[in-house]
Parts: structure tokens; C-alpha cells; sequence
């Protein structure tokens, strides 16, 4: 491995945030880094890890400029982003989802990514929608503020400082996937287990705040796979956001970030100036646990207190509980009985042990050679007509769609992401009770575990195709995904569609660099 990485130049670590936005340039390129002590390959935006904060506000106009500069042959080299969270309503083609809305962007071209946020605001992030290619490093924070914020009176401060991204580091790259990971990056550092560098006492990302302020943390789950339990030693949080939306002020101690997920939470710097434990926990069965040598964990630094790291300890006695979140504003959609929707769609998840793929409906997905946004504007309408055959469901406007996620054990529990919306959840996977009345809005969610049934809502007013998949990013390439191809006959009416996009699935045909990796 070390022998491919002469000539890589090893990148700064923990340096300021780069922030560009709404207008600005991403260059996707090869660089060696060791967050955790051990250098490898790896492929980012901007040439950090995370890549550059993308901000602005509610109601911009985002032009980002995509260009691969991929030249790693032990790595994919064609790539697209996807904008998570973002609703991309009338523009489709700007999702990022490879096969889905675009084909891959190959080497030495580029792509501008154009369109609108509307109103949305909040916390989102951004990623390579292509194969597994983001476990290698290709993931970075989206922020979009909001002038009229409905709790800005609650925090002081809401900048790139408050930023908190929680990610896994693989040391093999993605290619030769199914990899465990072996170290939690908070910040873009963290420490390793003991075998994989001579030294694991590697810098640790610090997050400083001043006696007597008010933060608005923006935690964001980057990981490919493990889910998080996060705390800050002795200070509680107030959540104010899931995903991009509004909520009823909770407070609590401690929860649960799982893949692709994110919160704002409120915390006051209200102890003794000193350092206190940031942690991010994963599951213990999906990476390694436990803080021994200052593993899974930042610091919290408050101004005035020495430079070294904190000896506190904690444990939560308030923890998330996910029932009491709320929608600030909340929406009753369908009638207030299990399968009371215009369209009830089940999501059957299984895993074979023979092929070690995974199915949704007894399909697994496959990604076609036809992105089934371009199938669509080329006329083809009909669940049985489009391709991935048997993953593409049809669903028609302005309907109230319900989908009843049975959980899975194996490789679980499965956080899955819907493109192009934020959802209600009805019912979470873990508890008995439905809310028919103020459930939370998201677009990401965890669906449990075996004999678990976790329930979702969401109208259909954005049409084109959208993915739906489990947010582990290895489990999209084992086949955990469909396609809700929404008013597909209003497609092509609807969204605004780049001259480019034919073209640049003729470029990716003729000079597919990934050949041997499908």
C-alpha cells in the first residue's frame, strides 16, 4: 500500500475550515493523509479531509463546479456529488445519484452542479453518490443559514467552529470492500487501535468555546457505516434540528448520529473553565469501541484552560428519546391508522448468505446502464418498462405515500435516506407507539432490527426519479436500495435539464475508468 503512495503529498490536518458557496469551484483529487498516523490513499474534494464547508443562506442559488482530477487506479476515478438533504425539486439531474439522475463524471471533466435551495435551511452535507467511492474520503459539511432562524434568540454562536462531523476511517481503500472501520474521525482526527501505527497518540480535533456562550453545534453523521452514540461530558444539549428541519426544543444527553443523519443541538458553556470529553461511540458490533487512549473522541476546550487533554468521565442519565421529537410545524398527512396513505409501500430487507447480497422486495438492485432519469425523458413511464428491473416503483403526484420498513439484524440496523424529500416518521423502530399527530420531519432514518417496524410519510410533490437506500454505503453497492420514479409523465415538465447530460453518459461509456471494479 505505501508503495502506491509515493509521490502523494501528505495534506494538513485539522487546519481551519475551508469554506466556498454558493458560487465556487471542487476539485476532486488523489492525495496521501494520515488523520489517525497511518498515511494512505485517498480521494477528496478540495484536497482535505472533510472537504470544504459549502454555505449560504435560504433561498440561494448554488453553481458548484465539479472537476475530476481522479488518477488512482487502486481507487474509482469517475465520481459525481450528491447534495444530502437538499430536495433538488425541478432539478433532478442535479442530485448526484450515479445511474439514478447522472451518469459518473470521468476523468478530466467537470460538471456544474446548478439549482436552488428554496426554503430549505439547516445542516445537510455533501458526498460521492458513485459506488463506495466516499468511504475513501470524498465527504464534506453543507450549511445553509437562516436569517429568520425561529431559535437564533436560544444560541450566541452558529459558524464553521461549531461544525462537528463524525466519521469512519478505513486503512484498506474502498475497493476492496466489505472493510471494518478501524478509527473515528471527529473533525477530520482521531486515534487508531493499537497494531495499525507506531504511535496512536495522534492529535485530536479541539472545539473551543468561551465561558458563558451559547452554541449551536451542527453534528453531522459522514460515516459509510457505524452509527454513533455521541455525549459532551457534563453538558446537556438542546436539539433544535434533524436533518434539515425544524424541532420542538429536546433536550438530552446523550443520541444516537447514524449514517448520513444530522442535528443542531444548543449547548451553554456553563462549567468550570477546564477540558472536557467530546465522544462519539460506534456500535459496538460496526467498529471499535471504548476511549481507551483517547479513541472516539475530540475535546471541548474552554478559553482560559490549560492545553492538555481532559481527564472527566460520564455517563448519560438523559439519553435521546427519538419519540419525543417533534416537527416545529407539524403536517397531518393520511388518516391516523397504520396503512392510511393513498400508496402503503413495504420494505422488506434481506441478506443472503450464498451471494452475500442483500434485496429489498426480493429484488437487489443493480444500477442500469441507462440513468433512469434519462430512461424517463426518453419516454418510458412504466414500473415494468424501467430499469433496474423490479427496483423502479412508480408513484403518482401529489399522493400520500407510506412506507413500512421491517427491520434487519443482519448487517443492521439500516438507516435509510430518501432523495428528493424530508419524510414524517410515524413510528420508530424501536418503540411500540405511533404519532399520528406531530411526528418528526427527516430524510434519514434508522429502521431497526429483526421484528422491528419503523414507518414513514411523505407526499409526492417533486417529480423524477429518487433513490431510496440503506445509508451504509457498502450495503448500496450489495443491492439495499429502489428507485420511486415519482410522476414520471410530469418529469420532463417539472425539471430543468442540463444539455450536458446525455453527453456526459456517451463520455462515460467510451472512457469508463472503472472498469474492473463493476
Amino acid at each position: 500500500m505505501l508503495t502506491n503512495l509515493l509521490g502523494l503529498c501528505l495534506v494538513a490536518i485539522g487546519a481551519a475550515a475551508v469554506t466556498i458557496g454558493p458560487v465556487g469551484d471542487l476539485v476532486i483529487e488523489n492525495k496521501g493523509i494520515a488523520p489517525d498516523g497511518y498515511l494512505r490513499s485517498t480521494t477528496l474534494a478540495g484536497g482535505t479531509f472533510p472537504g470544504p464547508v459549502i454555505v449560504g443562506k435560504k433561498g440561494d442559488r448554488f453553481k458548484i463546479n465539479v472537476t475530476n482530477h481522479l488518477t488512482d487506479p487502486s481507487m474509482l476515478r469517475a465520481t459525481t456529488i450528491h447534495w444530502h438533504g437538499i430536495f433538488q425539486n425541478g432539478t433532478n439531474a442535479q442530485d448526484g445519484g450515479a445511474m439514478v439522475s447522472q451518469c459518473p463524471i470521468i476523468q478530466n471533466a467537470s460538471f456544474l452542479y446548478d439549482f436552488n435551495v428554496f426554503d430549505q435551511a439547516g445542516t445537510f452535507w455533501y458526498h460521492s453518490h458513485y459506488s463506495t467511492q466516499y468511504c475513501d474520503g470524498l465527504r464534506g459539511a453543507f450549511i445553509i443559514y437562516d436569517p429568520k432562524d425561529p431559535f437564533k434568540g436560544l444560541y450566541d454562536v452558529d459558524d464553521e467552529s461549531t461544525i462537528i462531523t463524525l466519521a469512519d476511517w478505513y486503512h484498506p481503500v474502498s475497493t476492496q470492500h466489505p472493510a471494518q472501520p478501524l478509527t473515528t474521525l471527529i473533525n477530520g482526527l482521531g486515534r487508531t487501535i493499537k497494531g495499525e501505527v507506531n504511535d496512536t497518540n495522534t492529535e485530536l480535533a479541539v472545539v473551543n468555546v468561551t465561558k458563558g456562550k451559547r452554541y449551536r453545534f451542527r453534528l453531522i453523521g459522514l460515516s459509510c457505516d457505524a452509527p454513533y452514540n455521541f455525549t459532551i461530558h457534563k453538558h446537556s444539549m438542546t436539539i433544535i434540528e434533524t436533518d434539515g428541519e425544524y424541532t420542538h426544543p429536546v433536550i438530552a444527553d446523550s443520541l444516537w448520529v447514524y449514517a448520513g443523519q444530522r442535528y443542531s443541538v444548543i449547548v451553554t458553556a456553563n462549567q468550570t473553565v477546564d477540558n472536557y470529553w467530546i465522544r462519539a461511540d460506534p456500535l459496538s458490533t460496526r467498529g471499535p469501541s471504548g476511549f481507551d487512549g483517547g479513541r472516539n473522541s475530540a475535546i471541548l476546550r474552554y478559553v482560559g484552560a490549560p492545553v492538555r487533554e481532559p481527564i472527566t468521565i460520564g455517563a448519560s442519565t438523559r439519553p435521546l428519546d427519538e419519540d419525543k421529537l417533534h416537527a416545529h410545524v407539524p403536517k397531518l398527512l393520511g388518516r391516523p391508522i397504520l396503512g392510511g396513505a393513498h400508496i402503503v409501500v413495504p420494505i422488506r430487507q434481506r441478506y443472503h448468505e450464498d451471494t452475500k447480497l442483500f434485496d429489498i422486495n426480493n429484488v437487489t438492485f443493480k444500477p442500469p446502464s441507462v440513468p433512469v432519469l434519462l430512461q424517463i425523458l426518453n419516454g418510458t413511464y412504466e414500473a415494468e418498462d424501467l430499469l433496474p428491473k423490479g427496483s423502479v416503483y412508480t408513484l403518482k403526484a401529489n399522493s400520500v405515500v407510506e412506507l413500512q420498513f421491517h427491520g434487519l439484524t443482519r448487517g443492521g440496523p439500516h438507516p435509510f435516506h430518501l432523495h428528493g424529500h424530508a419524510f414524517y416518521v410515524m413510528k420508530n423502530p424501536y418503540s411500540e407507539e405511533f404519532n399520528w399527530v406531530n411526528p418528526v420531519l427527516r430524510d434519514t432514518v434508522n429502521t431497526g432490527l429483526d421484528g422491528n417496524l419503523t414507518v414513514i410519510r411523505f407526499l409526492t410533490d417533486n417529480s423524477g426519479p429518487w433513490f431510496l437506500h440503506c445509508h451504509i454505503d457498502w450495503h448500496i453497492d450489495l443491492g439495499l436500495a429502489i428507485v420511486f420514479a415519482e410522476d414520471p409523465e410530469g418529469t420532463k415538465a417539472h425539471n430543468k435539464i442540463p444539455p450536458s447530460l446525455d453527453k456526459m453518459c456517451q463520455d462515460f461509456n467510451a472512457h469508463n475508468p472503472d472498469h474492473q471494479y463493476e
